[in-house]
């Protein structure tokens, strides 16, 4: 008899770029995310003991990659580079790993950080993070029975 798949019940959400990955924490009973950190890459590749550090921190359940895809819906070469970080993410921590058009999340992180009344200075205060949380909310409103 075989095991009845285990409740997804904590997501981390990550927004894929060259220069830097946003992180953030999401929970499946509530829908909401939080942005947890940004982390540095050189052209896409993360330190990935910092990567390793937060999975052994938070233990999700599964994880939620963004993917930029252009704004007639296609796939660009971003998106191709964050499903290979995708990809490695299943291959290094052996979870089920979710894209979710990521489209206009930084627009929107953008303008909601104008809202708290910050007015650029992205790279001293970047929304990578806050991207992240909401490409997860995205996600879990998507796909509320998971």
């Amino acid at each position: 008899m075989s095991k009845p798949a285990k409740p997804l019940r904590l997501l981390l959400g990550f927004d894929y770029g060259t220069k830097q990955i946003g992180v953030a924490v999401g929970q499946v009973i509530t829908g909401q995310a939080r942005e947890l950190c940004v982390l540095k890459a050189q052209n896409g590749v993360p330190d990935w003991q910092k990567v390793e550090a937060l999975f052994k921190e938070w233990q999700p359940d599964a994880i939620v990659v963004g993917l930029p895809l252009n704004m007639d819906g296609t796939k660009s070469e971003m998106s191709e580079r964050a499903e290979k970080f995708a990809r490695r993410l299943n291959g290094r921590f052996n979870l089920p790993v979710h894209t979710h058009d990521e489209r206009l999340t930084t627009f929107e992180a953008k303008g909601e950080r104008l809202a708290q009344g910050q007015r650029g200075g992205y790279r001293e205060n970047p929304v990578d993070a806050l991207a992240a949380a909401l490409l997860l909310e995205g996600w879990l409103a998507d796909n509320p029975s998971e």
